[in-house]
């Protein structure tokens, strides 16, 4: 047959062969024709000349569902596992083609074999895909679509897509269901370098058997050290990363764009002292996106009642709203069930809430409560209330000079009197990630239950509270772009339910009598009275709007800049950085020589540029370093390499040195 443009002929001579040898009566050739021309121009996925796929035009693109918290980050190209290959850069939000379910072939059908069916009465029916070999499944997201077939497949096309099969083998199956996590192909992608000024050597010792977005500084330490004279006139690096270098790991819902997202935020467009804003105070508190600014104009304008009381439309309206965002705050934190999310007024609110309930119910006189040296205030102050109460031993776990967790030394402290554990999962002072998960393991082994406060996490970094596997995990709305006044307390089902009530009213009780009261079960027996409905609503739809963006595309993002920030404050004599552990998030603390913290704040603001000068709330953290206050800014999805150069010019004329 014909593989030119106006379609395919079939050949006369194999199709009077056919007649020969079946004795069928077939159409003439030219009624024939017709029929298969328009047979394939009706097939789907018609979309080139040819198999497609990796290495193959007219490929169709690759459609894959929105990723759920847990999903890892797809490459956008194979081309380095298969040498030559391309593949078209994936489209979201467009629903895969129907592709029929198609029993294995072992070759592509020659002219006699659609010759005889014909002959024969069998329904004339093409494949819309080809499996490379016997026992291949046939649905695939990545089709071989087939418009033209060869009369016999020659060693090069069987050799082509044979090659297929190792590129799209993740992908061979139907895609799971929304509510299922993707396998987790990101374990084999090698780790991304800091900077693009890495040698060769450098690179190398980079690639790791598993991805992690936290890598950092390979001598963490160095950055608190006096730095040496020549540093400071060494030419400045590249703040953009090479392409050669660090392979394309953008989520599997598009490429992230920093200025799409700070078009997002309508208080970017501000102007302080005559400067564009520059936000660099996130972990104080994050702007707001338009998403959730609409969301919460639009339930006070259509929606606004109290909820789980009355029969009207607005309250029906009401609370499905705020259900609906107690169900994303579940599927956010991958919790098993809503049931396991209380709503409260931030994680300060939490952590009492934990105090007062399950700590007074189970605390009692010679008890030890064990925290970290480099808690907020509110992971340490109801605790010494609560231990002040009890009779209870406080004790404090040590970190080293970097501002890690010392593991040994915490391993001491656990004993068969250790009834809790509280600890932050991100330090809002110094940016240290901890080894949370093998805290939380270690202390279960003693019997003791776990709080991880995650307010300055949530925002950075994905959080799978399954995985984690502690008894509570806290964090405030208004650190991850959400409304304030509003935060969450998950709870295992055990916890929450030995845990009682720890206030009392409306919405939390099932039956009232003189003589006794009938409490609702968990998460509503937590939430007495009237709740913050509106900024709950609001939460929700913060967190729809980081899902649409993917939590692991804003952890790359911001890690690239901290490790920009790093090397560029490293180089302004007289700043020392606090907390330099290898594991941080987007925070980064210091002081500068001859300065008070309050009057390096100043000289930012004067240039729009918003930063921390304080104690954080984290008066026993800083003093572990020698400080009493530092300046801290902080990094968020919105934040850019522009915003860096800013800070880093404006304390380069504070110190009066060039630019």
């Amino acid at each position: 047959m014909s593989t030119s443009d106006p379609g395919f002929q079939f050949d006369e001579d194999a199709v009077a062969q056919a007649k020969s040898a079946t004795g069928a009566v077939f159409p003439d050739v030219a009624t024939l024709t017709q029929m298969a021309n328009e047979l394939f121009r009706a097939l789907p996925n018609r979309a080139g000349t040819g198999v497609t796929g990796a290495s193959l035009p007219g490929a169709p693109s690759l459609h894959v569902p929105p990723s759920v918290p847990g999903s890892p980050s797809y490459p956008t190209s194979y081309s380095a596992a298969i040498p030559g290959a391309e593949m078209r850069q994936p489209q979201f939000g467009v629903p895969a083609p129907s592709v029929p379910s198609l029993p294995s072939i072992d070759k592509v059908p020659s002219e006699a074999d659609i010759a005889r069916m014909a002959g024969s009465g069998m329904p004339v029916s093409f494949p819309t895909e080809v499996a490379p070999f016997k026992g291949t499944p046939s649905l695939s997201p990545i089709g071989a679509v087939v418009p033209s077939i060869p009369s016999t497949p020659s060693q090069t096309a069987v050799a082509q897509t044979a090659a297929l099969v190792p590129a799209i083998s993740p992908f061979s199956l139907p895609l799971p269901d929304f509510d299922l996590p993707f396998p987790n192909f990101e374990a084999s992608l090698p780790s991304i370098p800091p900077l693009a000024t890495l040698g060769t050597e450098d690179v190398a010792k980079s690639s790791l058997n598993a991805f992690s977005p936290y890598y950092f500084l390979e001598h963490a330490g160095a950055l608190s050290q006096p730095i040496a004279p020549e540093s400071q006139t060494a030419p400045r690096p590249a703040r953009s990363f090479s392409p050669s270098v660090v392979p394309d790991l953008s989520s599997i819902r598009h490429q992230f764009d920093v200025t799409s997202i700070r078009n997002d935020f309508p208080i970017l467009r501000e102007r302080v002292n005559g400067h564009p804003l520059i936000w660099l105070d996130n972990a104080a508190t994050t702007q707001k996106p338009q998403a959730v600014i609409d969301r919460l104009t639009y339930f006070y304008e259509h929606e606004n009642s109290n909820i789980h009381r009355a029969a009207h439309d607005l309250a029906a309206r009401a609370t499905d709203a705020y259900e609906d965002a107690r169900s994303k705050v579940a599927h956010f934190l991958n919790a098993p069930s809503s049931k396991e999310i209380v709503f409260v007024r931030g994680a300060t609110e939490a952590i009492n809430l934990v105090a007062q309930s399950w700590g007074r119910q189970h605390i009692n006189k010679g008890d030890e409560i064990v925290i970290s040296w480099i808690e907020h205030h509110a992971n340490i102050v109801p605790w010494q209330m609560l231990a002040a109460e009890k009779g209870a031993i406080l004790r404090v776990i040590p970190v080293d000079d970097s501002g890690q967790i010392l593991l040994d030394e915490y391993e001491k402290l656990l004993s068969s009197r250790t009834k809790l554990v509280s600890f932050t999962h991100v330090s809002n002072a110094l940016g240290t990630i901890t080894p949370a998960q093998q805290m939380v393991q270690m202390a279960h082994r003693y019997g003791a239950r776990v709080l991880v406060d995650g307010a300055q996490a949530v925002s950075h970094m994905r959080v799978d509270v399954q995985s984690l596997d502690a008894d509570f995990y806290v964090f405030s709305g208004h650190k991850v772009f959400g409304p304030t006044g509003i935060g969450v307390l998950y709870g295992k089902p055990d916890a929450l339910a030995d845990s009682p009530p720890w206030q009392g009213g409306g919405n939390m009780i099932a039956d009232v009598t003189f003589e006794k009261t009938i409490y609702q079960p968990p998460p509503f027996r937590f939430e007495a009275g009237t709740g913050n409905i509106a900024d709950a609503v609001g939460l929700g739809a913060a967190i729809a709007y980081l899902d649409s963006i993917g939590m692991e595309n804003i952890s790359r993002h911001e890690h690239e800049l901290l490790v920009y920030a790093t090397q560029e404050l490293m180089r302004i004599p007289g700043l020392c950085i606090i907390g330099t552990a290898k594991e941080k998030a987007g925070v980064l603390s210091f002081v500068l020589d001859g300065y008070k913290t309050e009057d390096v704040g100043a000289a930012l603001n004067r240039e729009g540029i918003a930063v921390r000068s304080g104690h954080h709330c984290a008066q026993p953290t800083l003093r572990r370093f020698g400080q009493e206050t530092t300046v801290r800014p902080s990094l968020a999805l919105y934040n850019n390499f522009e915003d860096i150069d800013a800070m880093i010019a404006a304390l380069r004329r504070l110190k009066q040195l060039p630019a």
